[in-house]
């Protein structure tokens, strides 16, 4: 690191003690910034550097529930609104007993350079809590929304701060927050929160967009060495929202996706994934990958070792952060891959990062390839403004154009700094000299 961004990241291992994933997070962001520091000084003025890896305001509340036993639970919720330079602060809710203050604080900081490379007017911010809805039913699900929206609410707004789903948070979950936020506020105001169902707000391909996304940015990647996605075989992590429409973009477009895994296990299909029956036992039935081997003849469920041990020519991390370590980015080397696009935040460790860009390989780094998730909640905030909804077609060309800006500027960004095809750097680079050049011009706020 150069002197001036390695004492800023020694000021932030200071301040957020035990933080690892968001020490992690401002180190490879800080990392990349030594060549933009170096033609550009000026950004190393106004103490800018210390502004922008300090969030805006940080949020932690008690979100006390009762079960369908009558019991009363204590979570803890939270909400990052890390940087609002390019607009209201945007970012999702995760729902999981692994949240906390620095897991979203984390989150937060990716989603400003993340948000950045969409140009679309949104800020950076995150939040969530530790609260796990998985077996839980519908009403006790409801009663924690509804307890954590009941402050939440008071933060949050249209022109303030939107935020949207992420792991453990979907449709169900925030219909329920929805429906609390209209009854406080007495206001129904549909851009508060995206991830909403079509009925009441939602936008189309919402639900697809960030695996959509990640496919796209992979695509694009391929196209700078005359390749396509036609007929490579494909390793993708989890089973969640990201993973399948990661699988179902990646069939579109000529791939053949054989793996998918939660917790339990992961699921190796070489015949290629059926993707309606893992939407059945995912998405209709809430169940297990087992449920999937089980009616799949041909399909193995495996419980030990990692899914990155099966050979393949592209990986989709689409699961959780640091899931994919240095050896097992070395394992996938030799089996062939030469591709790499995250569908998950930071799911590379700094190991395995490093690895693949000693080895030359194409490698889409969350903040870029992931963003197709927030640019379509932009989206749906845009739509709901003008009280409108566009078809899937629509929808998913605007999708497909944003990803290919994004996966541009990128591009240029890697080349104006001298590291050419280099997408860290220029991810890194393009998000943070645009939220940069706003923070200058608002001045020291």
């Amino acid at each position: 690191m150069q002197d001036v961004v390695e004492k800023v990241y020694e000021q932030v291992v200071a301040r957020n003690r035990g933080e690892v994933e968001f020490h992690q997070a401002v180190h490879e962001v800080l990392e990349s910034l030594g060549p933009v520091i170096a033609k550009h000084p000026h950004y190393a003025e106004g103490a800018l550097l210390e502004r922008i890896v300090e969030p805006e305001r940080q949020i932690m509340f008690r979100v006390p529930w009762v079960d369908d036993a009558g019991q009363v639970h204590v979570n803890r919720g939270f909400r990052i609104e890390f940087n609002s330079a390019l607009g209201p602060y945007k970012g999702g809710l995760r729902f999981h007993p692994s949240v906390n203050a620095g897991i979203i604080k984390f989150l937060g900081f990716e989603q400003i350079f993340k948000n950045a490379l969409t140009a679309q007017g949104i800020g950076g911010g995150k939040g969530g809590s530790d609260f796990d809805p998985h077996g839980r039913s519908d009403a006790e699900v409801m009663r924690f929304c509804q307890s954590f929206m009941t402050e939440l609410s008071r933060h949050i707004g249209p022109s303030t701060d939107v935020p949207a789903g992420d792991i453990g948070v979907g449709g169900r979950e925030v219909g329920y927050m929805f429906g609390q936020y209209k009854r406080l506020r007495n206001s129904y105001d549909a851009g508060v929160l995206t991830g909403k169902g079509l009925a009441w707000g939602g936008s189309l391909v919402r639900t697809e967009a960030t695996g959509y996304g990640a496919v796209l940015f992979a695509q694009s990647m391929l196209s700078t060495k005359g390749e396509s996605l036609e007929g490579k075989k494909v390793i993708v992590s989890g089973a969640g929202n990201v993973a399948i429409y990661a699988i179902e973009k990646a069939q579109q477009l000529g791939a053949t996706p054989i793996t998918f895994s939660d917790s339990s296990g992961y699921v190796v299909d070489e015949a290629g994934v059926d993707l309606e029956l893992l939407k059945q036992v995912k998405e209709v039935e809430r169940g297990r990958v087992a449920d999937y081997v089980e009616r799949r003849p041909g399909a193995r469920l495996v419980t030990d070792g990692s899914v990155w041990d099966v050979p393949g020519d592209v990986a989709l991390p689409c699961a959780t952060q640091n899931e994919l370590d240095g050896d097992a980015a070395n394992t996938l080397l030799r089996g062939g891959c030469g591709v790499v696009s995250e569908g998950a935040n930071m799911p590379s460790t700094p190991e395995a990062v490093e690895a693949f860009q000693k080895a030359g390989i194409l490698f889409g780094p969350g903040k870029a390839a992931n963003a197709g998730g927030v640019a379509t909640s932009a989206l749906e905030m845009e739509q709901n403004a003008g009280r409108t909804r566009w078809d899937f077609a629509t929808a998913e060309a605007k999708l497909t154009g944003i990803m290919t800006d994004i996966h541009d500027s990128c591009v240029a960004a890697a080349e104006e700094y001298g590291r050419p095809g280099d997408y860290v750097l220029g991810a890194n680079a393009a998000g943070f000299t645009r939220v940069a050049d706003v923070m200058i011009a608002h001045g020291i706020v």
